[in-house]
């Protein structure tokens, strides 16, 4: 692993641009650097005991499915501890505390899912930006953990009750902080400018989702993308305008969208479970053009598929009824190779492997091959099952946490 260190606003320019070059070992925000689950690191270990790779720390932890993030030598955990929703910065080295900032929740998942918060946070230009299961949105300075401001979402937009809390991470463009709120009053999709959470403008009335926006070029200009509770949306950053639009989501009213958007080559790949399968999309002059469109290809439930020349890799099927790996091909969506019931999870792709972390709490390791399915290493690691929080790789060192512990394991050969 390279001991180059790219600066901060440096990485979070290029994932603007949705060109995935930034080699730095910070993992800022949802899905890494550029969104999408895609490290930059090489000369990772190509296998490891059945124990799993080297643990150098691990920290007892509160209820969430809420990922790490890494920026330089710190951690950044949110999490919920007894009444409080906790942000933590710990150490990288060791995962010892640094600071912590917690504030009273009241929220209470009506089925039964867990009570901490979903979203991951984000950290640009010294700040951490964190989304409550509650929608309270707030910005603490990295260095001290100092609230420099704080909203209550649900309150200033009425939102209305949704199944599982607030899901959907925020992402950073333009210096505008972008939310799929769900609000009323035209507030599906709201910008905060970063600096003091003031709205800077919103857009249409779709009901938020627990899929995370990206941020790509579409139709040859910058835009964010997001998929609400009712389909696509790719809007100006700028000003909320919206660009382009898909009604994209299930007839069950019992049914979420919660897979990220893949932008790849200009083109939008979108994937739902609850009978809304896949579809890729090229947008045109005239609209968004269908390349091809299948429930039977690659329908996620909520994990977002991850992209490596030229293929697809994701867990295809709902969650309840135990997923299957899938390797696909994104211009055809042909299915190259199944793992039959293999269960869903998180997923990283790094220096030519995919690195799991399922819902069972075992930690994967397998090649990113479109011949076949072929596992390298496997380990149970973590058992407060379900693990749904994504996991974070930066600097050979992987993140990864159930609903009582954070992990850190060494990746380097």
């Amino acid at each position: 692993m390279t001991g180059l260190r790219i600066p901060q606003t440096l990485c979070l320019l290029l994932a603007a641009v949705a060109v995935p070059l930034c080699t730095a070992a910070d993992w800022p925000q949802f899905l890494g650097p550029t969104r999408n689950g895609v490290s930059t690191e090489t000369g990772l270990k190509a296998t490891w005991p059945e124990k799993g790779p080297p643990v150098i720390w691990e920290k007892n932890v509160g209820d969430g499915f809420s990922g790490p993030v890494v920026v330089g030598d710190r951690v950044i955990l949110f999490h919920r501890v007894g009444d409080e929703e906790v942000v933590e910065c710990l150490s990288a080295a060791d995962g010892v505390t640094k600071w912590k900032t917690g504030y009273p929740t009241h929220y209470q998942d009506a089925l039964g899912k867990g009570d901490g918060p979903r979203s991951t946070p984000l950290v640009a230009d010294g700040r951490v930006y964190t989304l409550g299961a509650d929608g309270v949105l707030q910005c603490l300075k990295l260095e001290d953990g100092d609230k420099v401001w704080r909203r209550a979402l649900h309150e200033d937009y009425e939102v209305a009750k949704s199944y599982f809390g607030v899901g959907t991470s925020p992402m950073l463009m333009d210096g505008r902080l972008l939310v799929n709120i769900g609000g009323k009053g035209g507030a599906g999709i709201v910008a905060f400018n970063k600096d003091d959470g003031k709205e800077v403008w919103k857009a249409d009335d779709h009901d938020a989702s627990y899929s995370s926006p990206v941020s790509a070029d579409v139709g040859g200009r910058q835009r964010a993308v997001f998929l609400t509770r009712e389909g696509l949306i790719a809007l100006d950053p700028a000003n909320g305008a919206v660009q382009y639009s898909k009604h994209w989501r299930s007839r069950m009213e019992a049914s979420v969208n919660a897979a990220t958007p893949l932008v790849v080559d200009g083109r939008i790949f979108l994937t739902a479970c609850y009978g809304t399968g896949a579809v890729l999309l090229q947008p045109t002059k005239e609209g968004l053009e269908e390349v091809w469109k299948s429930n039977e290809v690659l329908s996620c439930h909520y994990g977002t598929p991850v992209y490596h020349e030229g293929y697809l890799y994701g867990f295809d099927g709902r969650q309840e009824e135990t997923a299957r790996l899938r390797c696909v091909a994104l211009k055809s969506g042909k299915v190259q190779w199944t793992a039959e019931s293999f269960g869903c999870g998180s997923m990283i792709v790094a220096d030519g492997k995919l690195i799991i972390l399922t819902e069972n709490g075992d930690l994967v390791l397998a090649n990113a091959s479109k011949e076949k399915y072929e596992e390298l290493a496997r380990a149970a690691v973590l058992t407060n099952r379900p693990c749904r929080a994504p996991i974070a790789l930066a600097d050979g060192r992987l993140y990864g946490r159930d609903g009582r512990k954070l992990v850190c394991w060494d990746l380097k050969k």
